[in-house]
């Protein structure tokens, strides 16, 4: 894994750490599921574009689905 990747992997997971303990603090789903995903994923995809484009797309669901 290049050092690219790693920082991207890092500051990715750190976003799913906060949306996990958000989710887990006002019991909302959405979050909370989205956030393991978000602290998983960068483990098997080693692309640092793939990555970007991956964590933008679960950022949007998780903004697209939200429970008002």
């Amino acid at each position: 894994m290049s050092g690219a990747a790693l920082l991207v992997s890092f500051f990715i997971s750190i976003g799913g750490m906060a949306a996990f303990a958000y989710g887990k603090k006002t019991s909302r789903l959405v979050p909370l599921i989205g956030g393991i995903v978000l602290m998983v994923y960068p483990y098997f995809v080693s692309n640092v574009l793939a990555m970007g484009l991956i964590a933008v797309a679960l950022v949007a669901g998780m903004v697209l689905l939200r429970e008002d």
